[in-house]
């Protein structure tokens, strides 16, 4: 099990980029949550297994890659103190 960290950026507010997020994470089984920061940028924490994490991150990346400029990740250890995902407001 692994947790990720992402920061986007780009165009990534006001274009279902949370809900697009959420509905990934239910259908990978993938908890966590993401929220929007007040710069425009969205962030998202992520945990599930490494390989379901990755294919999670990669289907955002395709479905929002219209919107994506950049993305900072960082991986860290799994803490499982996630039981769904959430939007963070």
């Amino acid at each position: 099990m692994k947790r990720v960290y992402v920061i986007y950026t780009g165009s990534v507010q006001g274009v279902n980029f949370r809900y697009t997020a959420l509905s990934l994470a239910e259908h990978f089984g993938i908890r966590g949550w993401v929220k929007n920061l007040p710069d425009g940028r969205v962030e998202l924490a992520a945990e599930g297994r490494e390989d379901t994490v990755i294919n999670f991150l990669n289907h955002i990346d395709e479905r929002m890659s219209g919107y994506i400029q950049n993305k900072e990740t960082t991986w860290a250890e799994t803490k499982d103190k996630f039981t769904s995902f959430i939007i963070r407001y």
